[in-house]
């Protein structure tokens, strides 16, 4: 598998949000997107999942050119699933409904088939427990978590994580980062939009620096959080740091 950006465009109204973007994804990789807000990251990834049609250029599944005008989201959707920083969970249906949902009603799994995937998931992520809990019986890093594992059940080959702590408490942040640390390795390519640039550090073989709507410069994340090359990337980090971010 291989995902690819040429040239992407992606403006709401007179603002310009991506610029030319380029990009390509292994295989297996594991890519982060850092950036201040505002600086495309977010966008990217709804483009990428085909749920903001882009302006101008194009993306690429496998030399399979997904953006196309009029081509059917759904098909795309199965590969390429994506985790947002609200969780999304419908609040009327259970947690074995809400990952068994799609299962059932998209690819027309038989239900019994759908709830012992969900089951096996959650007992993978130690919520097994939850199976039959409804969304606000649950924390903020509960709900992330039975969110990152609705997507992973349709076995995608792409996982997208749009800034998927930043919604929590910081004492519920790192139980869903651990989520992630277990995906990775596991094959699946994940494109990650964070704040967290310890784990962006720690979980990347890439990152990309995002500015203006263009990758201002990317690299191993030994390279751009100890030597970049660009000022933007160098300033950005130093305010970080400022804050305490790193």
């Amino acid at each position: 598998m291989k995902l690819r950006l040429d040239n992407v465009h992606k403006s709401f109204a007179e603002r310009k949000v991506l610029t030319g973007l380029n990009l390509e994804v292994n295989s297996g990789e594991v890519v982060s997107f850092i950036g201040s807000s505002g600086s495309g990251k977010t966008t990217l990834l709804r483009c990428v999942n085909l749920l903001e049609p882009v302006d101008a250029g194009s993306i690429f599944l496998d030399d399979d050119e997904i953006s196309q005008v009029g081509r059917d989201p759904d098909p795309i959707r199965r590969r390429i699933g994506i985790v947002f920083q609200s969780f999304n969970l419908f609040p009327h249906m259970s947690v074995r409904r809400n990952i068994t949902l799609a299962l059932t009603e998209v690819l027309n799994k038989p239900t019994q088939e759908a709830n012992a995937m969900a089951h096996s998931l959650l007992k993978r992520f130690n919520l097994d427990e939850k199976f039959d809990a409804y969304p606000d019986q649950l924390s903020g890093g509960q709900q992330q978590r039975v969110a990152i594992v609705r997507a992973l059940a349709m076995n995608p080959e792409v996982l997208l994580l749009d800034e998927i702590t930043s919604a929590l408490d910081p004492e519920l942040v790192g139980e869903v980062l651990d989520v992630v640390r277990e995906l990775k390795g596991s094959g699946i390519t994940m494109l990650i939009a964070t704040h967290e640039m310890s784990f962006a550090r720690e979980i990347s073989d890439r990152v990309c620096f995002l500015d203006s709507g263009q990758i201002a410069e990317q690299g191993s994340p030994e390279q751009i959080f100890t030597n970049p090359n660009d000022d933007r990337t160098k300033q950005f980090l130093r305010r970080v740091q400022a804050v305490g971010k790193t």
